[in-house]
């Protein structure tokens, strides 16, 4: 039950932090954003796809639908975000732009999700029926 409990909060709060950085960039603007991708050396298409996924992913993840793919999604981004952007401001950063530190708990928390089993990703409605009963 606690391992279920633990997978629950893990999940929301990734849930939670993706859906407001896809929110965020919905907000800046996509063609902002997709400029800021081809700056980066990466397709200004991959934007969209990025803040797709965040947005609707992180949905997804706090809801607890097709948590493992979501979650290989977002390891795929982190991975990404890392190698492309933060690897060369070092783990902590350079005193002016943010290391990778953060990005990193993100690829790890993505990664297990992904390789958790799905049945311990979402609590079974008879345990969480008797959770609520019990408060």
């Amino acid at each position: 039950m606690r391992r279920m409990v633990a997978v629950l909060i893990l999940r929301n709060v990734l849930g939670l932090i993706f859906f407001a950085h896809g929110a965020a960039k919905w907000r800046t603007g996509l063609e902002q954003v997709a400029e800021h991708f081809q700056h980066l050396g990466l397709p200004g298409v991959l934007a969209y796809a990025v803040a797709g996924v965040e947005l609707i992913g992180g949905i997804a993840m706090m809801v607890g639908w097709g948590v493992r793919y979501v979650a290989a999604a977002f390891a795929v981004i982190m991975a990404g975000a890392i190698v492309k952007v933060k690897f060369a401001f070092g783990l902590l950063g350079n005193g002016e732009t943010a290391g990778y530190e953060f990005d990193l708990i993100l690829l790890a928390v993505s990664t297990y999700l992904a390789l958790t089993e799905e049945r311990q990703n979402v609590i079974p409605k008879p345990v969480l029926s008797k959770t609520i009963k019990k408060m």
